[in-house]
């Protein structure tokens, strides 16, 4: 794993060669070799600074120049940019790199980090826990609840705003969600989650009652094409016939579940490296529409002091669910790297040949 790099030692004593499993997009692994290899250039600025203005940043993984705003959040934390470094600079001493993603998706990526100089990078992705799709026994009830209600909505018309494990969000930001998805008029599945006294570091916990934080109102006035929920079983959610888009924090495991599900996201980053996710699947890849890329918690503050207005949210989630023009055709690009994902799993697709070659490396380096 990618924060195990010391372990390469223990394994080289015991003559066993050292592989590292990327769990992030190769977007990522590039940018992070990228600014790796300027820190030890000396030509690596004060990202911190840097991400608060109107700089850009060109990226080999990226076939657009990052704005500086957009810099992933890990990077621009002080604290955690130089345990990045040192892990990526020990990357380069792994006889392989295995990557969760495929070649279909992320072809411009692969291409910039497979160069001479660099380990052997082996996608073998998507990797995905599909049995998460069925909850756990303290969850049955809520899951055939959320279910149900789904069962009732007409094929690809329901939006789902979920923002992973540690998403959440205080009143004054659930009130302007509420608002955009009032006026967007569209029919919603919502985990709102409360955000945790500790911040981002805190693991969120759930209202007692929506109507404390929603405006209100709002649950009578949406009952008919809404409903607000805590806890999502996200993967069952996306497979299911009735959503047609995804409101997601871009963590790289839920972009990877939307492109296996066939369903578009609508980009509000929070953490982490998503901000990089996001700007990858909106601009370059042109997989996503953009709610908030610049968004980012504030280190230790609740609810992170940032706002995005009802306006942004609703136009949004209006381009995310259109049927017709730019955005409709995005929708089938989705579904056609859908059927790419599966294909690459399967005998003689990108993902199973790439395996195939790690096993063969890894059995002659053995020997």
């Amino acid at each position: 794993m990618l924060c195990c790099t010391a372990m390469m030692d223990l394994g080289s004593e015991l003559g066993v060669p050292p592989y590292v499993f990327y769990p992030s997009g190769a977007n990522f692994l590039g940018f992070m070799l990228e600014l790796q290899a300027l820190h030890d250039e000396g030509k690596l600025g004060d990202l911190a600074e840097l991400k608060d203005t109107e700089s850009e940043m060109a990226i080999p993984s990226l076939e657009k120049p990052l704005p500086c705003k957009f810099l992933p959040s890990v990077v621009v934390e002080k604290e955690w940019l130089p345990l990045l470094i040192d892990n990526t600079r020990r990357l380069r001493e792994a006889r392989g790199i295995v990557v969760n993603t495929f070649l279909e998706l992320e072809t411009y990526a692969l291409g910039s980090v497979s160069v001479a100089g660099n380990p052997p990078v082996y996608p073998v992705g998507p990797l995905l826990n599909l049995n998460s799709a069925r909850p756990e026994e303290e969850e049955e009830e809520e899951y055939k609840e959320v279910m149900e209600w789904l069962d009732g909505q007409p094929a690809g018309s329901v939006v789902f705003l979920c923002f992973g494990s540690m998403g959440s969000f205080a009143k004054e930001q659930a009130t302007e969600i509420a608002a955009a998805l009032e006026r967007a008029g569209h029919r919603f599945l919502w985990s709102l989650r409360r955000p945790s006294e500790m911040g981002i570091t805190g693991v969120p916990g759930e209202y007692e009652n929506f109507d404390d934080v929603l405006p209100g109102g709002f649950l009578d006035r949406t009952s008919g094409v809404g409903k607000v929920i805590g806890w999502a079983p996200q993967m069952a959610v996306l497979g299911h016939q009735s959503v047609g888009g995804f409101v997601s924090h871009c963590g790289w495991n839920s972009m990877l579940e939307s492109v296996w599900f066939g369903v578009p996201i609508g980009a509000w980053p929070m953490y982490a490296e998503q901000q990089l996710n996001a700007f990858q699947f909106v601009e370059d890849l042109g997989f996503a529409e953009e709610i908030r890329m610049d968004y980012r918690w504030g280190s230790g503050k609740i609810d992170g002091g940032m706002m995005v207005t009802a306006e942004e949210i609703e136009g949004g989630i209006r381009r995310l669910m259109a049927a017709e023009n730019d955005e409709g055709r995005k929708r089938k690009t989705v579904k056609e790297v859908s059927e790419m994902s599966k294909k690459a799993l399967t005998e003689g697709g990108s993902s199973c040949s790439s395996l195939s070659r790690f096993i063969q490396d890894v059995i002659d380096n053995i020997s």
